[in-house]
């Protein structure tokens, strides 16, 4: 019987099941009581015919063995550690309720810190949990396979729901040529797939940016308008002064957000030409008002958005409901060497600058393009005087108009600079703006942060306050809290006396969630105990 009738046969067979063989009867069968019978046992002829007719297939042949991992093996008591933290599956309790026990999924992602920041290998045994758990939390991804190793891209290759670490590797995972050979170089960027082409761009460009920059010059006419785009990100890295004269001819270029690329990194680069352009375009805007008793700035946004300004980068369609001239004016400002504005306006200090009151109205637009000038050229004294003192009275200092930017801004300050601002704005607002602040600040906390969380969750919890609106900042104190701080806690893990106008419950929710913090914290010692070895 050949392949096309035995299919056929099975086809009329399970059409005639469908139907039933009251209203179908099976080939070579007379209708009646016995047509169920006969349809079974045809079925099952064909059954066996089906898997005996197979041909036999030339066996598949072994995979290459994964690369070797070469780095040192875990010490026994973090193995064990990290098979818990993988196994844990926290229960989902009524209410919300978390009660007093960590969270060890929550724990793994700064446990693969560490042991990443020692050089560990991951054991072959936890390797299927480890891919499962990063295929789930896509936050936990590139630790996960930076601890994972080699092998990780090799089991990747052979499950489909591990591919996301090819996708998450440049190149997907395919080795590079030797950079010091130019003919396996130009091999790979003439020849190789896009993946291929961007890990190959970002390696060079991080040990030798002007090598990169030439490599891309050498195909950039004939390349796509999204491979434009993604190859001239790569050039963030080790962007400098040499790299204007290409960014300037890209400022030509026919796709839009290639142009505003290339105008953000040229804005990016204080003495380009394009910021001088800038520069002179902001400063016809804004002057020191010396008409009155006490100075100030007066701003006089532009009136068009001429070819000059959309040649370096400035977008003249405003978004819906702002006013073209203020947005105009942003994005002068923001591409503007912050000094120029130090040198304009009387050789005022940053500080002095912000504080000068602006006529009109144009306080908040000026100040928030600011705001993005000091985030993109990393300006700590422009940063520092736009977020003011933290306990000013109006929330956001001077300059900040939202909590995203201060946030932005105390990303250009040094940690422990960021935390004691942090820890100010705490001490005098309290908790419920500085969740996003708190995002920021290096892990563990440092003392005066750590502090003013806890101090600032005791006085919530002795207000009556509700625990579940403190429930984010609670979570962050868990993995961000210096384990050293668990000893002053201890006198939080009671259940305190309730008042007439406290939540209902809250007491009990305090203990718990102040238990399971200290808890939390102690398992973080052990495990910083454990990775360090005997």
């Amino acid at each position: 019987m050949n392949s096309t009738s035995a299919a056929g046969d099975w086809e009329e067979l399970v059409t005639t099941a469908l139907l039933g063989t009251d209203r179908r009867t099976p080939a070579g069968c007379a209708p009646g009581r016995d047509a169920p019978v006969a349809l079974l046992d045809a079925a099952a002829v064909a059954t066996v015919r089906r898997r005996a007719g197979l041909r036999p297939a030339r066996a598949a042949g072994r995979p290459e063995p994964a690369v070797p991992d070469t780095r040192p093996a875990l010490p026994v008591a973090a193995a064990r550690r990290l098979v818990l933290l993988l196994t844990d599956r926290p229960g989902t309790g009524g209410g919300g309720r978390r009660g007093t026990s960590p969270d060890l999924m929550e724990l793994l992602p700064q446990w693969l810190a560490a042991a990443n920041a020692r050089g560990f290998g991951a054991p072959v045994e936890v390797l299927p949990a480890l891919l499962d758990a990063a295929r789930g939390r896509t936050d936990l991804r590139p630790a996960a396979l930076e601890f994972a190793g080699p092998r990780a891209l090799w089991l990747a290759r052979l499950n489909p729901d591990w591919r996301f670490a090819l996708r998450a590797t440049p190149g997907g995972g395919a080795a590079l040529p030797d950079l010091d050979d130019p003919d396996q170089v130009r091999q790979l960027w003439q020849e190789g797939l896009f993946a291929e082409r961007v890990a190959l761009l970002a390696a060079i460009r991080a040990h030798r940016p002007s090598a990169a920059r030439d490599l891309l010059v050498t195909t950039w006419a004939t390349e796509r308008a999204e491979d434009r785009l993604m190859f001239l990100d790569s050039l963030r890295t080790g962007l400098t002064a040499g790299d204007e004269p290409f960014l300037e001819q890209a400022l030509a270029d026919r796709s839009r957000n290639v142009r505003a690329t290339a105008a953000e990194l040229l804005s990016a680069l204080p003495d380009s030409a394009l910021a001088a352009r800038m520069a002179v375009r902001a400063t016809a805007c804004v002057a020191v008002d010396r008409t009155r008793e006490e100075p100030g700035l007066v701003v006089e946004a532009p009136h068009e958005c001429d070819p000059g300004m959309e040649r370096d980068g400035v977008i003249a369609k405003a978004p819906a409901g702002r006013g073209e001239r203020s947005w105009w004016l942003g994005q002068l400002v923001e591409a503007t060497p912050l000094g120029t504005w130090e040198r304009r306006l009387g050789g005022r200090t940053p500080g002095d600058i912000v504080a000068l009151p602006v006529a009109d109205d144009w306080r908040s637009e000026l100040h928030a393009a600011w705001c993005r000038a000091a985030v993109r050229q990393r300006n700590a004294a422009w940063s520092r005087a736009l977020l003011g003192s933290p306990s000013a009275p109006e929330a956001g200092g001077p300059g900040a108009v939202s909590l995203a930017e201060r946030a932005k801004l105390l990303g250009t300050l040094r940690g422990d600079e960021r935390a004691e601002w942090v820890a100010g704005f705490i001490a005098a607002q309290g908790l419920s703006e500085a969740f996003q602040l708190l995002g920021v600040c290096a892990v563990p906390w440092a003392a005066p942060l750590g502090r003013a969380v806890v101090d600032a969750l005791n006085i919530a919890r002795d207000a009556g306050s509700y625990p579940w609106s403190f429930s984010g900042v609670m979570g962050l104190a868990e993995r961000c809290l210096d384990p050293a701080e668990a000893g002053r806690l201890d006198g939080l893990l009671a259940v305190p006396d309730e008042s007439e106008d406290a939540a209902p419950g809250a007491g009990g929710y305090w203990a718990e969630a102040f238990q399971r913090l200290v808890t939390t914290l102690r398992l973080r010692a052990a495990m910083a105990r454990e990775l360090a070895g005997p």
